[in-house]
């Protein structure tokens, strides 16, 4: 399997669902970066489950212990090992599961590829597998502070937030469970999701990330585009399903007259249909993006599903699960977001030698 993201400063992860544990290694942190502890556990409590009523009820403190790479609170150069226990498994939830192949789920393509699979929770095809990533973009953060980013769920099913990104409070995003920005239209999204969870059902949404004060010249061209990056990185994300920068599909019903970024004197530009990002680089301006994400697709009623033996039986979802994966992926998106920025900081730092 492929388990690592990065290039220079790189994660490589380990651990599954109802395991003993999760965790990784960090290779390429720059050593004398002082790390506040507080903010990493912060940002892992952002995603934890059991967080209110319309996630799912797993308890998990998300407690992340480090073993390596920090010596009194400093980064050595070192590799920074770390790891994350599991606390609250219930694999006998997932015993039906056994002989059986989850619609939408990998369940199937995995057994198929490898021959055998952890059904408990869906194994390494779990999402609590991104507990690592937060860990590692808690880190990437510490690297580069003066770089704001701010993610934020910015539709929940046919509920969209329509206010342009410049007008929102970003401190608003964590004043509700659904972080969105916009308290009347969070409290639509969450009756929304409450709505569909009582029905044993799920409901998909996206997360728009802004990212601020971003330099001229990150990203490598040809293939190593830094939009390219951040998209193979939000595609990585679990239940993912599509990713647009800038003007993104919209662009597609624009002329060019009407697209095209005009140039200011300093080098700014008067619009930023862009996205912050030109031939690949960052150009300075903010980079914008949007993250779709699927229903789940566990639901908590009955469907067809395939037996190991070729046979189509009817079978309920049973177990804790999310109605709606996308407030708790908020702060998964931030952390891949600060992973592929921090690689391409390290380029550039190696490329000026």
């Amino acid at each position: 399997m492929s388990n690592t993201l990065g290039n220079l400063f790189k994660l490589t992860t380990f651990g599954e669902s109802h395991g003993k544990a999760l965790g990784g290694i960090i290779d390429g942190c720059p050593a004398g970066i002082e790390i506040d502890f507080e903010l990493v556990q912060n940002e892992l409590n952002r995603r934890k489950p059991g967080q209110s009523k319309i996630v799912t009820q797993r308890k998990e403190s998300d407690t992340v212990q480090f073993l390596s790479g920090i010596f009194e609170g400093i980064t050595t150069g070192a590799s920074i090992g770390f790891v994350v226990e599991n606390e609250n498994q219930k694999s006998n939830d997932y015993d039906h599961l056994k002989d059986t192949y989850r619609p939408s789920h990998a369940d199937f393509v995995y057994e198929k590829k490898y021959g055998h699979r952890d059904y408990r929770g869906g194994g390494r095809t779990s999402a609590r597998e991104t507990v690592n990533w937060v860990v590692a973009g808690a880190i990437a953060k510490q690297i580069i502070p003066t770089v704001k980013i701010n993610a934020f769920v910015s539709s929940v099913g046919n509920i969209s937030l329509t206010t342009n990104y410049k007008d929102l409070d970003f401190n608003l995003i964590e004043s509700n469970p659904v972080r969105c920005p916009d308290i009347i239209t969070a409290n639509k999204m969450e009756e929304l999701i409450a709505s569909v969870k009582k029905e044993g059902d799920t409901i998909g949404g996206t997360i728009t990330c802004v990212v601020q004060n971003v330099p001229v010249g990150l990203g490598e061209p040809i293939f190593d585009k830094l939009h390219a990056e951040l998209g193979k990185a939000m595609l990585s994300i679990n239940a993912v399903k599509g990713f647009e920068y800038g003007s993104g599909f919209e662009s597609a019903k624009m002329k060019g007259s009407e697209h095209n970024d005009l140039f200011n004197e300093d080098g700014t530009t008067k619009t930023n249909f862009s996205g912050g990002i030109q031939g690949g680089i960052s150009n300075g301006m903010d980079i914008y993006f949007k993250v779709a994400f699927k229903p789940v697709a566990t639901l908590l009623q009955k469907q067809n599903v395939l037996t190991n033996k070729g046979e189509i039986i009817e079978q309920q979802g049973k177990g804790r699960h999310d109605p709606c994966v996308v407030p708790r992926a908020v702060p998964i998106v931030e952390a891949l977001t600060a992973i592929v920025l921090v690689d391409n900081f390290l380029k550039n730092k190696v490329n000026s030698l």
